[in-house]
């Protein structure tokens, strides 16, 4: 029954992959293309994620290309970027769409690290309900009498070792970006 803290690990280790994501999409400075993931494009009349519709570079450290993969859909993509909650002005170059990063003020910066601070949590709640729903089936195990006393205790254990260990990976991750973003 070890494979319950297993399956517990691995369904932990996706959240810790879904927080990266989520970090990846706040902005620093430095031209990111997960930064535009939140975008979607009305292609032939549905919404469609930009990333499935152009080709997203980083020429330099503050600006990034973006390529439509169908020419004539150009217009709309530039749209959806300049009515997209940004805070960015995508100007056009024959196919391919600039999307400049403006410089960071200290107070944008701030409001950044609390949405890390926030992203951080959010997975760190998912990781603890992860945990108590492996408790709760090990207690019930340990009830019908699937195993053990002792071998329960070292399962609940085991589960407690592998929940701190992935809560200090997010933590360490949230510190990695919080210097990332206020480094100016």
């Amino acid at each position: 029954m070890a494979t319950i803290v297993d399956q517990a690990r691995e369904q932990m280790k996706k959240t810790v992959e879904s927080t990266q994501e989520n970090f990846a999409g706040i902005r620093t400075g430095r031209a990111n293309p997960a930064f535009l993931n939140p975008i979607m494009v009305d292609y032939y009349g549905a919404p469609t994620p930009l990333k499935a519709l152009a080709t997203i570079g980083v020429p330099d450290a503050r600006t990034l290309a973006v390529t439509p993969f169908d020419a004539s859909q150009a217009n709309v993509v530039e749209k959806a970027i300049r009515d997209s909650d940004l805070g960015v002005n995508p100007r056009r170059d024959g196919n391919v769409i600039h999307v400049t990063m403006p410089e960071l003020t200290e107070e944008r910066r701030k409001e950044y690290v609390k949405i890390a601070r926030t992203k951080a949590e959010d997975g760190k709640i998912a990781v603890r309900n992860i945990r108590r729903k492996t408790k709760e089936n090990i207690d019930a195990a340990i009830k019908d009498g699937d195993f053990g006393e002792d071998e329960g205790k070292r399962l609940l254990k085991d589960l407690e070792d592998a929940t701190k260990k992935i809560t200090d990976e997010i933590d360490t991750m949230l510190a990695s970006k919080e210097k990332e973003i206020l480094s100016v």
